[in-house]
């Protein structure tokens, strides 16, 4: 059994600021090459950021890079290099270790070492809009290989479910039933967003959503 709570805005304020200001420079860094806008993703979006008390690695933050290299002068391992770059040229004076080149997300670190935990992390995902869909870099390392793929299905309704439950006042009933499957989840790979969906999925079924 987890122990997750919510962390507050004010307690998230200053360090939301501070990848603020990691991302502008990071955008200066690689102006000359290409742009690309941001957006905080996920739970630091709703305001729903949450940490396990029982746990060492603290709470994070998504943010998405949408690239804009709509003549595809840079291929994908270009782009995802160029930004792993920036991002560690600048990472160190805010406090973080370098990226972690991960699947999916470049991803850094804040961390306590006297007390051997991580304060808090930040993932970024490099993507871009395709008619069909959004699309992010991926990274094969059993191939070593980077490449532009389809987000996974099944999140594309959760925007009008979540309006949703907003008009009909059901908001914070969903924030206590997703903290409480969070806390039952004991499954190590099943990430927050699948959890979340499946908390507005379920709490829609239970209020009569499907039945409009």
């Amino acid at each position: 059994m987890h122990n997750f709570r919510y962390v507050s805005k004010k307690e998230a304020a200053p360090v939301k600021k501070d990848l603020l200001d990691l991302i502008h420079e990071v955008q200066d860094e690689v102006r000359d090459k290409f742009t690309f806008q941001y957006e905080f993703i996920g739970s630091a979006s709703r305001n729903m950021i949450t940490y396990d008390t029982k746990s060492s690695i603290g709470y994070d933050f998504d943010i998405n890079f949408e690239v804009n290299d709509d003549d595809e002068n840079y291929t994908p391992k270009q782009i995802r290099s160029i930004i792993k770059n920036a991002i560690d040229k600048f990472v160190k004076s805010h406090g973080y270790n370098y990226c972690e080149d991960s699947t999916r997300v470049l991803t850094i670190k804040q961390k306590d070492y006297k007390n051997a935990k991580i304060l808090h992390s930040c993932d970024f995902a490099i993507v871009y809009y395709h008619e069909d869909g959004q699309k992010y870099i991926r990274f094969n390392k059993e191939t070593n290989r980077y490449s532009w793929e389809f987000q996974g299905e099944g999140f594309e309704s959760l925007p009008e479910k979540i309006d949703w439950l907003k008009d009909n006042n059901l908001w914070e009933d969903l924030k206590k039933y997703y903290l409480e499957k969070k806390n039952k989840n004991d499954n190590p790979e099943k990430h927050s967003r699948s959890i979340f969906a499946e908390a507005v999925n379920e709490m829609c079924q239970k209020n009569g959503y499907f039945e409009e």
